[in-house]
């Protein structure tokens, strides 16, 4: 979990963008997949650093809805099953100075399953991490502006808008061609790649200034 804190270094200077919203979007195309069963596993979860709390129960019904919204609207002819299992995530508080307020975050590990066979898809399997999204108010900090359950079902939609992108770029589990520009998407959700690029970043200019953020992290 601690690949996290190099992670939200990397994509804390990714540009806004708007809560992802499915009924205003363009559908990708996605084969035969069509949405059997939608597992969330939130128990295990772990708040991390200064956060605001949130029950299993309710983050079990956010993402549940969220990957529903999403995914619901696809209609191919093979059935296949999402897991997920939320691994930790911050909810942004009203503490410290309102300009550096943390951001809202989420990681989650996320599943393929073939319904027919009840094969899970191992080699396909991510660790995905999400921000909120910003604009006038979250950019200084959504603790100051929004209420945990508002915080909860941004992060949500963002999970399921990656969840989107993870599905497009492993295409060719529902028959159609992969391009090297869905995969580059999906990559930028990618908790691993993200760690891997922040360290690699600061190797290859170790004196260069640390960008002026707060960890969220931090104890």
């Amino acid at each position: 979990m601690r690949a996290i804190i190099p992670a939200l270094t990397a994509v804390f200077v990714l540009a806004a963008c708007a809560v992802p919203n499915p009924d205003t979007e363009d559908q990708p195309p996605l084969g035969d997949f069509k949405l059997d069963l939608n597992v969330a596993v939130t128990d295990k979860a772990s708040k991390m650093g200064v956060s605001r709390s949130a029950s299993a129960e309710d983050w079990e019904k956010v993402l549940e809805a969220a990957i529903d919204k999403r995914f619901r609207r696809y209609e191919g002819e093979k059935l296949y099953h999402i897991s997920y299992s939320l691994d930790g995530y911050i909810l942004a508080t009203k503490g410290g100075r309102l300009a550096l307020a943390p951001r809202s975050a989420m990681s989650a590990t996320v599943h393929i399953w073939d319904s027919a066979t009840k094969t899970r898809l191992e080699e396909r399997s991510k660790q995905i991490l999400v921000l909120e999204q910003l604009d006038g108010e979250t950019f200084i900090g959504s603790g100051f502006f929004n209420s945990t359950e508002q915080q909860m079902q941004n992060l949500a939609a963002q999970f399921a808008k990656a969840v989107e992108r993870w599905l497009v770029a492993n295409g060719d589990l529902f028959g159609q061609d992969v391009d090297a520009e869905a995969k580059e998407a999906s990559a930028k959700d990618d908790l691993a790649a993200l760690a891997e690029k922040a360290k690699a970043d600061a190797a290859a200019d170790p004196d260069a200034a640390a960008p002026t953020v707060v960890d969220p992290l931090a104890n």
